[in-house]
């Protein structure tokens, strides 16, 4: 592997200090498990090498590890206060009328007590609307569908975040 075969954002998070590494990845995915794996697989040739690496570890993540990532994402609707990750993730909830606020709200709460956890999708480029009725239809869920389907979230929402970690300058 040489630097002009690498494109400059994935050689810049390759020869990245392991803390530093390590705390984008953190920011990325809440999961130690997750970034753990990643880590340990640089340097990457490719940036769909660091997907595949990704989504690898997504799919090999424990329910404590699936909870721990999981735990790092705020409600739809909610994102966290001074967090521009998460309100640029939830853009489409930011013109949202207040009725449907309020809706979101009470379906997150309803969610949260079914399942035990955050309501979590990927939320990139999605209207409210269209959040609040992936929340309605996947609230009918078993647990254990709901669990699967929420580790295909993340593994969408992970990409997306590593992409914009490994973005050129």
């Amino acid at each position: 592997m040489t630097s002009t075969s690498t494109p400059p954002g994935l050689a810049r998070f390759n020869t990245l200090e392991e803390h530093a590494a390590r705390t984008a990845l953190h920011e990325a995915c809440a999961s130690t498990a997750w970034a753990r794996r990643l880590l340990a697989g640089r340097p990457y040739a490719t940036v769909e090498d660091l997907y595949a690496a990704s989504d690898a570890a997504t799919a090999e993540l424990t329910a404590p590890d699936l909870d721990e990532a999981m735990a790092g994402h705020p409600p739809i609707g909610r994102p966290k206060p001074g967090d521009p990750t998460s309100a640029r993730e939830q853009r489409g909830m930011a013109g949202a009328s207040d009725e449907l606020k309020a809706e979101m709200l009470e379906l997150n709460l309803a969610y949260q007590e079914r399942f035990g956890h955050v309501f979590l999708i990927c939320a990139t480029g999605r209207t409210g609307e269209q959040m609040r009725d992936a929340v309605k239809e996947r609230i009918g869920n078993t647990p254990e569908r709901e669990r699967e389907i929420v580790r295909t979230e993340l593994g969408k929402i992970n990409r997306i975040r590593l992409a914009r970690l490994v973005e050129e300058d």
